[in-house]
C-alpha cells in the first residue's frame, strides 16, 4: 500500500481498521479539524444532517454508531484524483438485534491533506434504499 494515491491508501485502512475494529487506529487516520457525513444528510445516524466536525465528534459517532456493530466492505472500484479517492461499492453493517445487513451500495469518497491524514469522508447512501433497484432515473446523454 506504500505506493498507493494516499487517499487511496487512507480509504483501504480506514475500511480494514473498522472491519477489524480497531479504533485507536480508526481515529488516527484523521486529521484533527476532519468532518464525517456517513451518509451524507439527514438520517437517523445524523438527524441534523450536519456530519460530525473534529475528532471528539468523531470519536463519538465511532463509539455511538460504528463500535456497535459489525461492519465490513465491498468496495471493488475506486477512482483517485487530486487528494480524493471514490470507492463504489457495499457497505455492511451488522447490529445486535436487528436482521443481517443486506448491504448499503453507494459512493464513498476520501479526502487527504498533505500529510495523508484524512480531512473528510463522505457517503453517499441512501438510508430508505440502501440497495440498488432498477434505473433511478432516465438516462441522460447516453450514447451507447
Amino acid at each position: 500500500m506504500a505506493t498507493e494515491h494516499p487517499a487511496r491508501r487512507a480509504g483501504l485502512l480506514s475500511q480494514k481498521y473498522v472491519s477489524e475494529k480497531n479504533r485507536d487506529a480508526w481515529l488516527d487516520l484523521f486529521a484533527e479539524d476532519a468532518f464525517i457525513q456517513d451518509p451524507v444528510g439527514r438520517s437517523p445516524l445524523d438527524p441534523d444532517g450536519k456530519g460530525h466536525q473534529g475528532k471528539a465528534a468523531i470519536t463519538k459517532f465511532y463509539d455511538d454508531v460504528i463500535a456497535k456493530g459489525n461492519v465490513s466492505f465491498d468496495y471493488p472500484k475506486s477512482y483517485a484524483a487530486g487528494d480524493e479517492c471514490a470507492f463504489i461499492g457495499v457497505v455492511y453493517a451488522d447490529f445486535p438485534g436487528a436482521p443481517p445487513s443486506e448491504g448499503s451500495e453507494g459512493v464513498f469518497i476520501y479526502r487527504v491533506n498533505d500529510e495523508g491524514k484524512l480531512i473528510s469522508l463522505r457517503a453517499f447512501w441512501e438510508f430508505e434504499r440502501p440497495r440498488w433497484q432498477g434505473e433511478a432515473h432516465p438516462p441522460v446523454g447516453r450514447t451507447r
